[in-house]
């Protein structure tokens, strides 16, 4: 087209960061909010202060800024967005630092996951950036000490609760280490005990799995690779390297690897045990993964059967539409599961402008559900220009079955410029939403977040 200039596509459209932190009260909502809900909707994704070089950004860069609804009684009584207040995101936003930073190499404004743990509020990254812990109002507290080791690992951004046992699993990370570790914390996120495990190469573990008495780990081609620190993502195919799963008894041990196809394990949707097997359920990213463009990759869901007693896995696939931010019912972590949630991916030619309507590349505008047991998939799409990340189910009150709650999520709405947060019912996956929380501004597209229930 002449006489049009390309954007980079993450600093205009819906990735484009927010220049402002807002407060409002008292939220218009469209449809009706189910009483029962009491808690807060977090998500958290990079939204950098500032960029040195525009043509090189990627969406995951930038300090950390966390997107907020509170719900009570039927109402949505705020929104709030903060950013994650490192020692660099204070200096910049010219306030005073927040605590202590045990190493200032490492204090980075964690921007992948926003979470909730006995009563605390946690902004989470990975490779040994401590967490940050968060006020109930979403401003800064400080650096934080949870999952913190001896040997300088940290919680990772993604934790995994356990609600059977109450414990908080985490595996972490260190770049340019050949090992990481499992740390398993209590209810209140005290470490209990850990675990080193041998993984030369420093493979790129960005998650893991939990079973009723493994941890499942995912070695790839995918490593750390000091080559590419300029580039702010650290990472490269490394084609030589194969690809394995491993299993880890929770309670200690060694682990044992098993070979699967090349590949990178985006995020996990659950892991649980079926007689001697183990199965889980993920996004697996094929060969030529390059996170500077998630969909060209074409991630899709897979299962791995993992049979110990033969000593071999067995792969399916669970649905080929490309997709990723696998979620599930929290409940049913670690044990068998039917349903699960994502966001579908779509790849689109890089926008010729700030107002190009199009969605962006990497996200569309459609949550998927699927039906595991009878091999169903059902779409809500949120229109033709919408855009949509990550869902994030929320059991009903009294949950009658599995599915029997809702999702919610960030939309953008084109006509408004700016954000709904949107409940659907699970069970109604395709129909009108529950309710519609307007937003007076608009929520970049980002990474991960939660449904913290209770209050201060």
């Amino acid at each position: 087209m002449t006489g049009t200039t390309t954007v980079n596509r993450y600093l205009s459209g819906r990735f484009a960061p927010v220049t402002e932190e807002v407060t409002a009260l008292h939220l218009p909502v469209t449809g009706r909010i189910p009483e029962h809900l009491d808690g807060r909707y977090l998500r958290i994704g990079p939204n950098p202060l500032g960029v040195e070089d525009p043509a090189a950004h990627l969406w995951t860069l930038g300090a950390g800024m966390v997107h907020g609804v509170r719900i009570r009684d039927g109402r949505a009584e705020w929104y709030r967005n903060r950013w994650v207040r490192s020692s660099s995101v204070a200096d910049r936003l010219g306030e005073p630092r927040r605590g202590t930073p045990v190493d200032p190499r490492t204090d980075v404004s964690p921007n992948v996951q926003v979470a909730g743990l006995d009563g605390r509020t946690f902004a989470l990254l990975e490779g040994g950036i401590r967490p940050y812990e968060l006020t109930y109002e979403l401003d800064t507290v400080g650096p934080c000490d949870l999952g913190a080791t001896p040997e300088g690992f940290s919680a990772n951004a993604h934790a995994v609760f356990d609600p059977h046992t109450r414990e908080l699993h985490a595996l972490g990370f260190l770049y340019g280490s050949d090992h990481v570790q499992h740390i398993v914390m209590d209810g209140t996120g005290a470490v209990v005990r850990s675990a080193l495990i041998h993984a030369p190469g420093n493979p790129y573990m960005h998650d893991f799995a939990l079973t009723e008495n493994h941890v499942v780990l995912f070695d790839g081609p995918v490593v750390f690779s000091p080559a590419h620190l300029a580039t702010g993502i650290p990472f490269a195919w490394d084609r030589d390297r194969p690809a394995r799963v491993g299993l880890v008894p929770r309670t200690g041990g060694g682990v044992r690897w098993f070979e699967v196809a090349p590949s990178l394990v985006g995020h996990t949707l659950n892991a649980y045990e079926d007689g001697t097997d183990v199965v889980v359920d993920l996004v697996r990213h094929p060969e030529g993964f390059d996170i500077r463009n998630v969909g060209a990759s074409r991630p899709t869901l897979d299962r791995w059967r993992i049979d110990p007693v033969r000593g071999r896995v067995r792969e399916e696939r669970l649905d080929d539409r490309v997709q990723e931010f696998p979620r599930i019912d929290p409940r049913r972590t670690g044990r068998p599961h039917r349903y699960g949630y994502t966001a579908a991916v779509e790849l689109y030619a890089p926008p010729v402008g700030p107002d190009d309507p199009r969605p962006d590349a990497g996200f569309s505008n459609a949550l998927l559900k699927h039906d595991l047991l009878r091999g169903t998939t059902e779409a809500h799409e949120f229109g033709r220009f919408g855009a949509v990340g990550e869902g994030v189910f929320v059991a009903a009150e009294s949950p009658a079955a599995e599915d029997d709650g809702y999702v919610m999520a960030y939309v953008h709405d084109p006509e408004r410029g700016a954000a709904d947060l949107v409940i659907l019912s699970a069970q109604d996956f395709t129909g009108e939403p529950v309710a519609r929380v307007h937003l007076p501004v608009r929520v970049p597209l980002g990474l991960h977040g939660n449904w913290v229930p209770g209050a201060p």
